[in-house]
């Protein structure tokens, strides 16, 4: 069985990641409700580096001994996860800091790791390979693996630290609505909402392209890994964390799949109406409000937008199929 976590990891990690990123704005959106139920973003989009995984990675990096941070922290992700191990590793003055990728990594992804200070290191042809290879070389070189979402109980205490200021910045949400792709940041959230308000409710999100948590539950099988088809939320493929896979079940009341038809529509609404730049795999909880209203119920909603790292060619090819 994998180390569990609990409330008070969560509340830990919150008093330590506190003084290094400002609470997110949490705004009611000014077209969802009906006077009856209000819907609120909870904008991890405004994160430094655009995601809410700067939350895990500085929370993890936070705990590590003076001699773990002289060896160096490392991550195998081109994406968001990648850009906040970065990002964090800059915060605490951690010199040694890498990022592995695959040797076909587009340069824009890589650009915004290197902003931040992290070297980010090309190895093999794809990201099955890069991750062979990356963790042969973290291991060689004695530096501590920063986990995206596998089983790693600081990543998902920090996750959760999300529920913390939601419920700080509004006691009345009964309500949280929040994305899944591995699983981390909804167990996180779950567990820390569930012991903060226990009759609140927490509905999960995932595309049709790619119901890896879904088919898990109900087929009762771990999917370390889930094929995707072609879909705008590349933040939300792959298959799910083993953490999550154990720990979710007892916390979540419901979860949802919305198609990548209602997921462009609600991209599109959040940056022509909201005025907000999202991701697509964000957009999911603005889609599921849109399609499964009554289904998701509640008063007082809140509706996680975990990232706004959002390709450019995707906000026009959205925006031109408005």
């Amino acid at each position: 069985m994998t180390e569990k976590f609990t409330y008070d990891d969560v509340k830990a990690a919150y008093d330590r990641i506190h003084p290094y990123i400002p609470d997110t704005p949490l705004v009611e959106s000014y077209y969802l409700g009906d006077g009856k139920q209000h819907y609120f973003f909870k904008l991890e989009s405004l994160q430094k580096a655009k995601s809410f995984k700067i939350r895990g990675a500085l929370n993890k990096m936070l705990t590590l001994a003076p001699e773990e941070k002289s060896k160096g922290v490392a991550t195998i992700s081109s994406g968001n996860h990648g850009s906040s191990v970065s990002y964090a590793a800059s915060l605490l003055g951690i010199e040694k800091a890498k990022v592995i990728v695959p040797e076909t990594t587009p340069k824009s992804k890589t650009d915004k790791i290197t902003y931040f200070g992290a070297e980010v290191m090309r190895l093999g042809k794809d990201y099955d390979s890069a991750h062979q290879q990356g963790m042969q070389y973290i291991e060689d070189n004695g530096m501590t693996y920063i986990d995206a979402y596998y089983d790693d109980p600081k990543i998902y205490s920090g996750q959760g630290t999300i529920a913390i200021e939601i419920l700080k910045q509004n006691p009345d949400i009964d309500t949280i609505v929040v994305p899944i792709g591995g699983g981390g940041m909804i167990t996180g959230i779950a567990v820390a909402a569930k012991s903060i308000k226990p009759d609140i409710r927490i509905v999960g999100v995932q595309t049709e392209a790619c119901p890896a948590m879904i088919k898990s539950f109900e087929d009762q099988v771990f999917y370390e890994e889930y094929p995707s088809e072609p879909t705008y939320c590349d933040a939300l493929v792959g298959g799910v964390g083993k953490l999550s896979y154990e720990m979710l079940p007892d916390y979540l009341d419901d979860i949802i799949e919305v198609s990548e038809e209602s997921i462009a529509k609600a991209t599109a609404f959040m940056i022509t109406e909201e005025k907000f730049v999202a991701e697509a795999g964000s957009c999911t909880t603005i889609a599921a409000v849109t399609d499964y209203k009554e289904r998701i119920g509640g008063k007082n909603i809140a509706l996680v937008i975990s990232g706004g790292n959002i390709d450019g060619d995707i906000i026009k090819e959205i925006l031109a199929e408005k």
